[in-house]
């Protein structure tokens, strides 16, 4: 079980699933450009080892977390089995060697982009 902000540690959920974290890691760029730019979001990747009944209840997968005061909207989040799209909420059974890819959505910005501080820099 896992909700949508907890960050269990790699190791603890290999130990306890029967999966492997391909990776798990800054989606960068993902945050929308503004004076203040909009959080990156994450990706995770998950190979399963065995048959299993998955559920997603995600959000931001159809519209881009808006930008405020002039800034850019984030990207939108992004699910996909075995690189095939999937709903933002859906129930659905893997079988071993199946790999769930799951982008969170980055943040939007805040402020004209024009006004971006140097020292955020690129991301």
């Amino acid at each position: 079980h896992m909700t949508n902000t907890l960050n269990t540690p790699v190791e603890s959920l290999e130990l306890h699933y029967p999966l492997q974290v391909n990776r798990y890691q800054i989606r960068r760029g993902s945050g929308g450009a503004g004076q203040h730019r909009g959080g990156d979001g994450l990706l995770r990747e998950l190979c399963f080892k065995q048959p299993a009944t998955v559920s997603l209840l995600t959000e931001r997968r159809t519209s881009q977390p808006w930008g405020w005061a002039g800034g850019s909207a984030g990207q939108r989040g992004e699910n996909r089995l075995n690189g095939v799209p999937l709903a933002a909420k859906t129930t659905f059974e893997v079988v071993p060697g199946d790999v769930l890819a799951i982008a969170t959505p980055g943040g939007g910005g805040w402020g004209p982009p024009t006004e971006e501080s140097p020292k955020q820099g690129i991301r």
